[in-house]
């Protein structure tokens, strides 16, 4: 089965130019990039659903290599041959992974809050045990409740009440059972150390990353990666759209 997609073509009279190839997180969809591609209208963007999420809930997650499978025949289906991918979080790990293959078309490669691989085979492991758990809690405690958890994590210290409230409502379209099998199939303790094949790409890298997002600036800062901050937390392009369009729109190029 295919994963579904959106296609947004780019205002009339622009030169062709590369399609923009946005990737969500864990528990998003790709509508959720609406704020950002309201301001990309001069480029050709193309929203994905990842398995178990959004449109693509009844698709089946098998790991890092089916996945970016799936993402290949997206772009072929859609006659896509130039692009730069742009991927927050999980789909942030998903754009590495696939331009670690060095595509033939790919232009270049954003990701916003996204890890590069653990190094240690203990690190590893503890991950897989920790999304072990996660997934069990997914499909076994009402949704709600397992959100409201989920944003109360470190990781997304800086939300008030009232935004995580708003994230929760966000989410709960969620299938838990599909939101569990991908976190299991895509864990980070399953993702190979990108770091290397990441120095050896042809085209050009950038990771955005929240100001207040501690954990990820301090991961990119230490493992070299060519970071620009922005305003905000964890989910910048959520927050502060505006700002994430214009440090995007001013990254990329034909």
């Amino acid at each position: 089965m295919s994963l579904a997609c959106r296609a947004y073509p780019a205002h009339s009279g622009v030169q062709r130019r590369p399609w923009l190839v946005f990737l969500h997180g864990l528990l998003g969809r790709g509508s959720e990039w609406q704020p950002v591609l309201a301001r990309c209208g001069d480029w050709p963007c193309l929203t994905v659903d990842l398995p178990g999420h959004g449109a693509s809930a009844a698709v089946s997650p098998s790991g890092f290599a089916a996945l970016d499978n799936q993402l290949t025949a997206v772009l072929r289906q859609q006659n896509i041959e130039r692009y730069w991918l742009v991927g927050y979080s999980l789909g942030g790990r998903v754009a590495m992974y696939h331009a670690a293959r060095q595509p033939a078309g790919l232009c270049g490669l954003v990701v916003e809050g996204s890890h590069p691989g653990l190094l240690h085979p203990a690190e590893r492991l503890a991950r897989l045990e920790s999304d072990r758990r996660w997934a069990q809690r997914f499909l076994q405690q009402p949704l709600p409740q397992v959100l409201d958890a989920w944003y109360r994590q470190p990781l997304f210290a800086e939300l008030t009440d009232p935004q995580r409230q708003g994230l929760i409502g966000l989410r709960s379209h969620n299938q838990p059972a599909g939101i569990a099998q991908m976190l299991l199939a895509t864990s980070l303790g399953h993702q190979p150390p990108l770091d290397a094949a990441l120095r050896r790409l042809r085209h050009p890298f950038y990771c955005l990353c929240g100001e207040q997002d501690a954990r990820f600036r301090a991961l990119a800062e230490t493992r070299g990666l060519p970071l620009s901050l922005l305003p905000g937390g964890h989910n910048v392009h959520h927050a502060h759209p505006d700002d994430f369009a214009h440090r995007l729109l001013s990254l990329i190029r034909c």
